[in-house]
């Protein structure tokens, strides 16, 4: 599912300093995933629940730290103890501070379409049969509490962008790994900071779809986004005129370059596109107009 972070969707993250804020984001999904399943294995190695009585007489411990890297960059988890120290995680090995593929499988489970049934198929993908049924139950039930409330989290009444593409990956369905959709929306708060609104599972991209991830935006509290930023795709700006009506939509810049670069012959493309960045990196409007009104003369 990543891989579009070094080859894929290159036009949604150039609105992110070319990936590394999305990369942040995917990554802390990633972490907080990691040790919510950690602490479901150390409920299964204890045989009961978190401020449960325990019948061993072993218990929890705190937490350790441990750097662990993945393919989007290297992290710091928090990893459980037990009092009597016979707690060996399976996920992140003791003296083992990489998950290979752990990331793409986490991911996938935060975002919208997964039923429990569907979270537990990738649980038992991610351990193979390394571990009893009863440990894949309480591992499961132990991600999909935090699953649901990361959800469900109330979102902010306004945002001043909000930026929505889909990203193609690669998810095991009925035993098969098949082609699906992961519909991602960022927003910039007014505070200045951005968010990631949610993740939603889907079998393409379609304006029909969109409609869902919206209405879902809607539903946890937005009242009112200013500028929707897209792909353009078709359909999309009528689809966010039905649940935002007073938002404004602009295609991702990239977009627009390339639209604009299909009238230029080859051997002027590279001066057009150098000459054309003056005026969408301008720092004023005015400067804008300015380069604008020297690129029409050109």
């Amino acid at each position: 599912m990543l891989a579009f972070l070094k080859m894929g969707s290159t036009i949604f993250l150039k609105q992110f300093n070319n990936g590394s804020e999305l990369t942040h984001f995917l990554e802390e999904l990633h972490k907080r995933g990691v040790e919510k399943i950690l602490e479901g294995e150390l409920d299964a190695h204890l045989n009961h629940e978190k401020y449960q009585k325990s019948i061993s007489g072993n218990v929890r411990n705190g937490y350790s730290k441990k750097k662990l890297r993945t393919t989007l960059e290297e992290t710091e988890i928090q990893v459980p103890r037990d009092r009597k120290g016979s707690f060996t995680p399976m996920l992140v090995k003791k003296r083992e501070s990489t998950s290979d593929g752990v990331e793409n499988i986490i991911i996938s489970l935060y975002a919208k379409g997964m039923s429990v049934s569907d979270i537990e198929e990738q649980i038992e993908e991610l351990y193979g049969f390394t571990i009893s049924t009863s440990t894949i139950s309480r591992i499961t039930d132990k991600i999909t509490s935090d699953i649901i409330a990361w959800k469900n989290r109330p979102l902010e009444s306004t945002y001043l962008v909000v930026w929505m593409d889909g990203i193609v990956f690669k998810v095991r369905d009925n035993s098969k790994m098949v082609n699906k959709t992961i519909y991602i929306a960022v927003g910039l708060r007014t505070d200045g900071k951005k968010e990631v609104l949610g993740l939603w599972l889907g079998k393409s991209e379609s304006s029909a779809f969109w409609m869902t991830v919206l209405t879902d935006i809607r539903a946890r509290g937005t009242q009112d986004i200013l500028i929707t930023a897209t792909d353009n795709l078709n359909g999309f700006t009528d689809t966010i005129k039905t649940v935002f009506p007073n938002s404004t939509t602009q295609t991702f810049v990239v977009h627009q370059i390339r639209n604009s670069c299909r009238y230029v012959v080859w051997k002027d493309k590279k001066a057009f596109s150098l000459d054309m960045k003056q005026i969408y990196t301008a720092p004023t409007k005015e400067a804008a107009k300015a380069a604008l009104k020297d690129f029409k003369v050109k």
